[in-house]
């Protein structure tokens, strides 16, 4: 079915079109076009993904079968970590809720003409978010434009819906029924050129842009004024004034996450209040993104931490995902973080009993309290989740504000990395449960000193977490579950979706 030609009701331009046909002809040639082939599918165990209950979706040579009668596909994509992360808040909402999810990473089939076209979107991105760190011109002429505004117009998801068509084959086996939540806008707009009916296009960020539109689909966003700007869709072509998505086509659920991080915020808000009141040691935690990107930034925050963890008023948290290189980095930056770190690398119960270690640990007399621990996985479900484990055991997360933004625990705001993640940091600061964004080095560091010295902020910070789960803040990833599995009544949508 043709999605680029009219968008929301909105025409598209012949030249656009004729752009949009030319680069789906120029992938074909690149990687193929195997819609005529014919794809079967297996569901497969996996350590991390067994906790929501939910099993990975792999090539197969035989048909995949009957499926379990509460099943939910999860569609993803891996790029970077974020939409991993947020679909595995939709797996944990979904167990918690009784069903089944069925993880479906577009990015891991190899052979298909879809993942060779993710791929390949995926390292020109990853090489742009590296090159804008290393070069100012080239971020200030090139990718700052590209995130913020580029993104943004309409006609950039005429060429997105071009492409998709050739994601379809490897939904192949999947009943057209079955209820689907995306958290990457290709395996939405791949499902809805498929032809199924229960689509939720879990939309990431705070900023925005057509390259979120999968028409057809029904839209979840996790703030209000995100909710306004989709549903206005002002911006996307200039200051030309487009006709609106139907409040039909979008729902603002609140935030995406985990139900383990949901059911146990006071618990975890507690033993944080009761480390800062009683001056104990704070425990930051640092994650490192799939991009590779910020490193010299990462190691001079590193570097600020380093001379509280040998007073033993800090410890730090490092997850460098499944970049063991990165480590390798670092101890050549900062020579003496060998010194003071202890490795918990590939060592999925080890880090599963360290997290629970640290959770028991309200005294701080333990290890989990003290030095630097370096967290790597090549397993890429171990390596993202181990920052949603270690985010309930920490004080502070640093980290871009990126879809971490959204989670509920005390955050300290580095730079961003593309312009549409900025917003992010700013929904975090008006809720209360983050700093603004750090405009440099300098001043994320002088936050670090903050945060160490004066707790005041971390208490602040604590309390506006508990406030906004009585306020249903975090319920998102539930309300998408519902929407997905029954909320697809014909009935307008409402704006504030109510609270779990």
């Amino acid at each position: 079915m043709d999605k680029s030609s009219v968008i929301f009701g909105n025409k598209i331009d012949a030249r656009t079109l004729k752009k949009a046909a030319a680069a789906q002809k120029k992938l074909i040639r690149k990687f193929g076009d195997d819609r005529d082939k014919t794809y079967h599918l297996c569901a497969e165990q996996n350590d991390v993904l067994d906790a929501f209950g939910a099993k990975v979706l792999r090539l197969s040579d035989k048909p995949l079968g009957a499926i379990p009668e509460k099943s939910i596909i999860i569609g993803n994509i891996r790029m970077g970590f974020g939409h991993y992360r947020i679909s595995m808040a939709m797996a944990s909402a979904a167990k918690a809720m009784g069903f089944t999810p069925l993880w479906l990473d577009l990015n891991s089939f190899p052979s298909t003409t879809c993942t060779k076209i993710i791929s390949y979107q995926n390292e020109l991105y990853s090489l742009g978010s590296r090159l804008s760190q290393k070069s100012a011109l080239f971020n200030k002429l090139f990718w700052e434009p590209l995130n913020y505004e580029g993104f943004k117009k309409l006609t950039y998801n005429a060429g997105d819906q071009k492409n998709a068509e050739l994601m379809t084959p490897i939904l192949h086996d999947i009943p057209r029924s079955t209820p689907f939540i995306a958290t990457h806008v290709w395996p939405s707009q791949a499902a809805i050129h498929a032809g199924f009916s229960h689509v939720v296009n879990a939309i990431p960020d705070n900023w925005a842009m057509a390259l979120h539109l999968s028409e057809g689909a029904l839209h979840t966003v996790q703030t209000p004024s995100a909710y306004i700007g989709y549903r206005t869709l002002q911006g996307f072509a200039g200051e030309k004034v487009l006709q609106p998505m139907s409040a039909r086509d979008i729902v603002y659920t609140a935030h995406y996450v985990d139900d383990e991080l949901v059911r146990n915020i006071e618990a975890d808000c507690a033993a944080r209040l009761e480390r800062a009141e009683n001056g104990k040691p704070l425990r930051f935690l640092l994650s490192i993104g799939g991009a590779g990107a910020q490193g010299d930034y990462f190691a001079g925050l590193i570097q600020t931490l380093l001379p509280y963890i040998a007073e033993k008023k800090a410890a730090l948290y490092l997850n460098i995902g499944d970049y063991e290189n990165v480590w390798d980095f670092f101890t050549a930056k900062i020579p003496e973080l060998k010194n003071c770190a202890e490795t918990h690398f590939n060592d999925w119960n080890a880090t599963t009993a360290f997290v629970q270690n640290a959770l028991n640990d309200g005294g701080c007399s333990g290890k989990e309290s003290a030095g630097v621990h370096v967290f790597c996985h090549k397993d890429i479900f171990q390596a993202v989740y181990a920052t949603n484990l270690l985010m309930r055991a920490c004080d502070v997360l640093i980290t871009k504000p990126s879809e971490l933004a959204f989670y509920p625990v005390p955050k300290l705001f580095i730079q961003h990395v593309g312009g549409h993640e900025k917003w992010g940091a700013i929904r975090s600061a008006e809720i209360g449960d983050g700093t603004s964004e750090m405009p440099n080095l300098s001043h994320a560091q002088a936050m670090i000193q903050q945060f160490v010295e004066e707790r005041d902020m971390l208490i602040s910070m604590c309390n506006a977490i508990l406030a906004a789960k009585r306020q249903g803040i975090y319920n998102g990833a539930y309300h998408a579950v519902e929407l997905a599995t029954g909320g697809f009544d014909g009935k307008e949508s409402h704006y504030a979706y109510a609270g779990r």
